[in-house]
C-alpha cells in the first residue's frame, strides 16, 4: 500500500507539472467518484498538492487565491468578519486541512450557491466547483473520523414513549392517556403488513379537535408534561430529556395511577392473568412471585434481569401479600415500583466500545425498538440480544423488515412525521377570520382536515416503500371534501365531519400540487393572519428539505415593513432587509426557496396576483445553477438535486434514531446511506433500513475503525 501512496503523489506531481486543465480535471472527477482512491489520495498528501499545484496549475489560482479574491473581502478584511468567519488567519492550505469545521462549512456555501452572496464578488461557476473538490479532499478520510465518536448520553423517555412502553408491557387494549402529540388518528385503515394504503380511509385530528381526544384509555391516568420538540430536532433528544425532582414525583404518582386505574383489568390487559392472576396451587411461595415478575422485569428493564434485582422486587411483593394484601394489590406494588425505576425510564446506550458483545446486542435492540416503535423491544429482540446476534448484519435487515411490517411502526410515523414536518406549528395558525371566514366552521378549523394529508402521503411513501422524491413531487395525494374545495376556490362545503374524516386517495396531474412541501397546511402554518411569508416559507424549506437550516437572525435586524398598498412588490419590500452583507448570505439561500411558494396565498390557495393587484413573481435560482419560474421549476430543481435532499434527510432519519445532533464522524455513514439507497431510487424503506445499518446505529467499536458499509 505505500507503494501506491508514493506511486499516487508521484503521479500527481506529473499532473500538476504538466499544466493540463484536462489531466486535473480527471483526477479531480475520479477522486470525488471513488472513494478508496479518495482515501488514498488524502492519505498521500493529494489533497495539499492539488491545492497548492494542481488547481494552481490548471486555472492559474490555488483554492486561497480564489478565496482571497472572492471572500475574504467579507470575512476578515474591514471589520468584524461576517459569520464568525476570518478567513485572513488562514495562509496555507495545511493551516486549512487543519480545520475540518471550517473547511465544511465553506463547502457547504460554496456548494449550495450562497457564498459570495448577491451583490458581492461574481465567481465563476468553474471555480467554484474546483475549490469545493479540492476542499472536500481535505475533509478527514472515511476511516479517520477527527475525534472521538459521539456518545449519546443516559436519557429518559420521553411521554411519548413512556406511554408505549407501558401499553406493551401489559399488552393494554386501552391508551395510557391521550396523547395530542399523535396528530393523525387512526380508524382502521393502517395495515403497514399489506403494504398498501386503502383508497379510502377515516382519520381524525388530535389536536385541533377535543372529541378526538376522547377514546378508550385508562381512568384517573394523567400524564407529566409534553416533551417539546428540540429546535430543528426531535422531542427525543437525550440533551433535552432531563429529569427534574419534581418530574421524578410525576413519574411515581403517575406508575401508581395506572396500576389502581379501574380500567386496568383483566378486560384491557392481556398479561393480566399471567402476571396478576394468584398461582395455580393457591399458595403464595417467593418462588411463584419470582415466576411471575421476570418476564415483566426483562422486558421493562429491556435485558435479562438479574438474580439481586429479581429477589428485591420478589421480597417486596410477598411481604406485601404476607402482611394481608391481595395477591393482586401485592404484585401491582412491585410493578408500580418497576415502572418508576431508572432502569425503566432511563435509556442508556453502551455501544460496543469496550463492552461485551451482548451488551452491544443488548443496547441495539433498545435502539431499534425505540426508533421504530417508539418503545421497549419485544421478546424476539431480547432473545436475538441476549445471544449475541442481533447485529449481525443479515440478522439486522430481518429484522428491520419485520418490525416494518408491524402495526406498531405507526408510532414512527406518529413521532418523526409531525416532527420533521413541523407541524405543531398549524396548531397556533389563526388567519384573518374576515379575510378567511371559511376557514372556521362550527368549533373547528379548516386546519384539522389540513394536517392530515402530508401525514397520509408519509406514510403512504413508507408503507408502500415508494421513493422519498415524491415527498417532494408526487402524482396523488389524499384528500376530505373540504380540501378538494378549498384547493379549488378556498371555500368549505356546508356540512364537515369533525370526528372520523373521509379520505381518499386522489389523482395529481398539476405539479403544483402533490408532495407535501405544497400542501394547505405548510403554506398555512408558514404564512402570518394575513399575508404569505416567504423568509418563513424559505427558512422552513431550507432547514426541512435540505436539513439546513439558516442561522438566527441578527439581533439589531429591523422585522419586515407591512405594506399593504403602493408601488412596491414583496420582494422589493425585501431589498432593505437584506442589504446588509450579513443578512444577505442568509437571504441568498433561504428566498429563492419561499419567494417560490409565493404563489400560495396565506391559507394554500392559488394565486397570480397579491391584495394590491401586484402580480406575483416567484422565480428564482437554485444552489446557484438551476434557475426556475415557478414552483413546479422548483420542484425539478430539488428532483436534479435529489443527491443532496436524500442526503438531508437521513441525516433527519439517523438523528431521531440516534436521539442526538449528528457530528462530523457521522458524514462517512451518511454519504454511505445515501449511496447504497440510490440504485432503488431512494425507497423510503430502504432508507431507514440503511440507517439502522450503519456504523452509528449498530455502534463502532472505537471511533477510529473504519465502516466498509457492507451489510
Amino acid at each position: 500500500m505505500h507503494g501506491r501512496r508514493s506511486s499516487l503523489a508521484g503521479s500527481v506531481r506529473m499532473l500538476a507539472a504538466s499544466k493540463s486543465r484536462r489531466l486535473t480535471e480527471s483526477v479531480l472527477m475520479a477522486v470525488e467518484l471513488h472513494p478508496p482512491l479518495a482515501r488514498m489520495a488524502r492519505v498521500s498528501g493529494f489533497a495539499v498538492l492539488l491545492a497548492m499545484n494542481g488547481l494552481a496549475a490548471s486555472s492559474g489560482e490555488s483554492v486561497l487565491s480564489v478565496l482571497g479574491r472572492d471572500c475574504v473581502q467579507c470575512h476578515g478584511a474591514t471589520g468584524p468578519p461576517h459569520g464568525g468567519i476570518d478567513l485572513r488567519a488562514v495562509t496555507s492550505t495545511d493551516e486549512l486541512a487543519a480545520r475540518p469545521e471550517l473547511v465544511r462549512k465553506l463547502v457547504r456555501v460554496l456548494d449550495a450557491g450562497v457564498m459570495p452572496p448577491p451583490g458581492g464578488p461574481t465567481m465563476p461557476a468553474e471555480d467554484r466547483e474546483r475549490a469545493v473538490a479540492v476542499l472536500r479532499s481535505m475533509l478527514p478520510p472515511d476511516e479517520s473520523p477527527a475525534g472521538p465518536a459521539p456518545r449519546v448520553p443516559v436519557r429518559r423517555m420521553n411521554r411519548f414513549q413512556y406511554a408505549n412502553a407501558v401499553q406493551d408491557l401489559f399488552d393494554l387494549s386501552v391508551e395510557v392517556f391521550a396523547l395530542p402529540e399523535r396528530m393523525l388518528r387512526d380508524y382502521g385503515y393502517f395495515r403497514p403488513e399489506t403494504g398498501k394504503m386503502p383508497d379510502e380511509l377515516k382519520a381524525g385530528s388530535r389536536p385541533l379537535g377535543k372529541s378526538q381526544l376522547i377514546g378508550k384509555r385508562l381512568a384517573g391516568v394523567t400524564p407529566f408534561p409534553q416533551d417539546l420538540r428540540a429546535e430543528h430536532g426531535f422531542d427525543n433528544r437525550a440533551d433535552h430529556l432531563s429529569l427534574s425532582p419534581l418530574l421524578l414525583e410525576s413519574f411515581l404518582k403517575l406508575a401508581t395511577a395506572i396500576v389502581e386505574s379501574p380500567d386496568f383489568n383483566a378486560g384491557t390487559s392481556g398479561e393480566w392473568e399471567r402476571l396478576f392472576g394468584p398461582p395455580e396451587d393457591g399458595e403464595v411461595t417467593r418462588a411463584a412471585v419470582r415466576r411471575a415478575l421476570r418476564p415483566f422485569l426483562t422486558l421493562a428493564f429491556r435485558q435479562e434481569v438479574d438474580t439481586a434485582t429479581l429477589e428485591r422486587y420478589s421480597d417486596f411483593a410477598v411481604g406485601r401479600i404476607k402482611g394481608g394484601q391481595p395477591y393482586a394489590d401485592g404484585i401491582k406494588a412491585a410493578v408500580s415500583a418497576a415502572l418508576a425505576s431508572p432502569r425503566f425510564l432511563y435509556l442508556h446506550d453502551d455501544g460496543n466500545a469496550g463492552r461485551t458483545a451482548r451488551s452491544g446486542n443488548v443496547s441495539l435492540a433498545s435502539r431499534l425498538s425505540f426508533f421504530l416503535w417508539g418503545s421497549i423491544p419485544d421478546v424476539e429482540l431480547l432473545h436475538l440480544a441476549a445471544a449475541g446476534t442481533l447485529n449481525d448484519p443479515e440478522t439486522l435487515a430481518r429484522q428491520a423488515d419485520r418490525m416494518l411490517r408491524d402495526a406498531r411502526l405507526k408510532r414512527f410515523c406518529d413521532s418523526f412525521a409531525s416532527q420533521w414536518l413541523q407541524l405543531e406549528r398549524i396548531v397556533s395558525s389563526v388567519p384573518d377570520r374576515e379575510l378567511f371566514p371559511d376557514f372556521y366552521f362550527a368549533k373547528f378549523r379548516a386546519s384539522m382536515h389540513m394536517m392530515l394529508e402530508p401525514l397520509l402521503v408519509f406514510e403512504t411513501v413508507l408503507i408502500e416503500n415508494r421513493p422519498i422524491l415524491e415527498l417532494v413531487d408526487s402524482n396523488f395525494s389524499y384528500r376530505s371534501e373540504l380540501l378538494e374545495t378549498w384547493y379549488r376556490d378556498g371555500t368549505r362545503p356546508e356540512k364537515v365531519p369533525p370526528v372520523a374524516i373521509p379520505f381518499r386517495r386522489v389523482s395529481i396531474d398539476d405539479r403544483r400540487q402533490g408532495g407535501v412541501i405544497t400542501t394547505a397546511a405548510v403554506m398555512t402554518m408558514t404564512s402570518g393572519p394575513a399575508e404569505s411569508r416567504p423568509i418563513t416559507r424559505g427558512a422552513w424549506m431550507a432547514g426541512v428539505v435540505f436539513n439546513d437550516p439558516p442561522d438566527p437572525p441578527p439581533p439589531e435586524v429591523s422585522p419586515l415593513p407591512v405594506v399593504e398598498e403602493g408601488p412596491l412588490t414583496l420582494r422589493e419590500r425585501l431589498e432593505a432587509h437584506r442589504s446588509r452583507p450579513d443578512c444577505a448570505a442568509c437571504h441568498a439561500s433561504i428566498d429563492p426557496l419561499g419567494f417560490a411558494l409565493e404563489n400560495y396565498g396565506p391559507t394554500g390557495v392559488w394565486r397570480q396576483t397579491y391584495e394590491n393587484g401586484h402580480p406575483v413573481d416567484a422565480s428564482g435560482v437554485l444552489f446557484g445553477r438551476h434557475a426556475f419560474a415557478d414552483v413546479t421549476g422548483l420542484k425539478r430543481a430539488i428532483l436534479a438535486e435529489r443527491h443532496r435532499f436524500a442526503r438531508g434527510f437521513a441525516a433527519h432519519l439517523l438523528e431521531f434514531a440516534l436521539g442526538r445532533q449528528l457530528a462530523p464522524w457521522d458524514d462517512p455513514a451518511l454519504d454511505e446511506i445515501v449511496r447504497r439507497s440510490a440504485p432503488g431510487g431512494y425507497r423510503m424503506q430502504d432508507m431507514i433500513k440503511q440507517v439502522i445499518l450503519s456504523a452509528p446505529f449498530r455502534g463502532t467499536p472505537s471511533a477510529g475503525e473504519r465502516y466498509s458499509g457492507k451489510p
